[in-house]
This record gives structure tokens, C-alpha cells and sequence, in this order.
């Protein structure tokens, strides 16, 4: 007869080998705070209230559809544009990570979040 001990360390083979230990996606976030250089830039920057249902991108209501387009302007040897997210009472964990996937696939867009 097969001991307990034999039994358990094969399933434990058996469910180490056949899971999978892999990470689905990563979304980068820097929080927006003092620099230590006193060096200026001379790029504009824009501000985004981020709500539940509404963003507001420097005053202006957009839709989270028309962020690329705003953005697509910059011209092709301008340096990074920071764009600083204040988020609202209402604002899901979700809402804010489909806001950062939408900037992170336009080029030459940095971005921080005011944290609370």
C-alpha cells in the first residue's frame, strides 16, 4: 500500500507542473510629487479631473474616446507632455485603470496621479 506522504508530494507535482505562474498585465503609476532638480521645462502641461462619469481634460468634457485624438497633435519632436490625473470622490480603481491603459498607448505622454 502506498503511504499518505507518496500521495501528496505527486499531487503536489502534479498541480506545480500544470499551473501556470504568469501575470496578465501591468499598469505603470507615478505619483505625482516634488521635484529635486529646479530645472523647468518649457512643455505645456495638462490637467485631467478624472470622475466616474465624466473627464474633464484641462476645462473641457471629454470622452474617453477622444483622448488619442486631443493628444495627437503634439507635434513629432516636442518632448514628453505631462499630464497630471486628480481623481474625484467617485472614482472606481477601474475607471482609473482604463483612463492609464488609453494614455499609455499614446506616444510622448507622461503621466502622474495626485494621490490623496
Amino acid at each position: 500500500m502506498t503511504s499518505l506522504i507518496d500521495v501528496i508530494f505527486l499531487l503536489l507535482l502534479f498541480f506545480m507542473l500544470s499551473s501556470t505562474f504568469s501575470r496578465f498585465a501591468d499598469v505603470e503609476l507615478s505619483a505625482a510629487g516634488a521635484s529635486r532638480s529646479a530645472s523647468t521645462s518649457d512643455a505645456p502641461v495638462s490637467f485631467m479631473q478624472l470622475g466616474n462619469e465624466a473627464i474633464s481634460l484641462n476645462g473641457q468634457e471629454v470622452a474617453i474616446e477622444g483622448l488619442a485624438d486631443f493628444f495627437a497633435e503634439l507635434p513629432e519632436d516636442a518632448e514628453a507632455l505631462p499630464v497630471i490625473i486628480s481623481l474625484r470622490d467617485d472614482v472606481t480603481a477601474q475607471r482609473l485603470t482604463d483612463i492609464l491603459v488609453v494614455l499609455r498607448g499614446i506616444d510622448r505622454v507622461a503621466v502622474n496621479v495626485l494621490g490623496t
